[in-house]
């Protein structure tokens, strides 16, 4: 998978691609973090980095989860990755970054829509997640880097399109990390956003504010992340909410 990382050279910053020259990909993905764990805000964090979770994320957990969070009639995983496509506009020859990752079921994805001349990089910073991204892996366009999402290793307007789904909600400071993904993305380019969202009512929003308080899980509120989106330059912004999901995405105004 060197293949794809060696097209995005030009994307990374200076040290980053003096890593790739000097180290390459032992693991299978471009190694920016060693022993080093980004900020964590508790515990749903720190379960991404287990080493039982990958193996029954994508076909158990993730799937569950969502389901649980969205709704009985809420969007299952292909709709899930249906819908991040159509948010994201992707054409083939594109250039999408999926961030946090996991084991890479989207970033397999938005590689087969993107095609041959295209480019997909899942950046995540869990060791144990990119080994299964990468053992699930075989597209020469689709490639991983390890890193931290408050200072991703990419020059600025590298990518046609960013991706973070199911993960905003556990970054420590989600706003910066919100921040690095729009200085990664050419201006006009697309964002998709699958998260948590508030209710409507007190106590629900109370009872949400405890359970974040106690896993470091963020509970967005019903317009924060529109809002958010605006304050960044991005237009065409649409938002979709399920359960105590929210899907987000907008452009980012040429």
């Amino acid at each position: 998978m060197t293949a794809a990382l060696d097209r995005a050279a030009a994307l990374l910053k200076p040290e980053a691609r003096s890593v790739l020259e000097a180290d390459g990909t032992p693991n299978g993905w471009l190694e920016l973090l060693g022993e080093v764990r980004p900020e964590s805000p508790g515990v749903g964090h720190d379960l991404m980095f287990s080493s039982l979770l990958p193996k029954v994320y994508e076909h158990w957990w993730r799937p569950a989860w969502g389901r649980l969070a969205k709704g009985l009639f809420g969007a299952g995983m292909a709709d899930e990755k249906r819908i991040a496509r159509l948010m994201l506009g992707l054409s083939p020859g594109d250039g999408v970054l999926d961030v946090a990752c996991g084991t890479g079921g989207f970033t397999r994805e938005f590689g087969r829509v993107v095609g041959p001349d295209g480019l997909a990089i899942g950046f995540d910073a869990s060791p144990t997640m990119l080994t299964r991204a990468v053992a699930d892996t075989s597209a020469s366009n689709v490639d991983y880097v390890r890193g931290d999402v408050l200072d991703m290793p990419f020059v600025d307007e590298s990518f046609d399109a960013v991706c973070c789904f199911a993960a905003l909600n556990l970054f420590a400071r989600p706003m910066a990390a919100l921040d690095e993904m729009t200085r990664v993305l050419t201006p006009g380019g697309r964002i998709a956003i699958f998260t948590s969202v508030g209710g409507r009512t007190k106590p629900f929003n109370a009872l949400a504010t405890a359970v974040a308080a106690q896993s470091g899980i963020h509970v967005f509120g019903r317009r924060e992340l529109v809002d958010a989106l605006e304050d960044r330059g991005y237009v065409e912004i649409r938002q979709r909410i399920a359960g105590v999901t929210q899907f987000v995405g907008g452009r980012l105004d040429a």
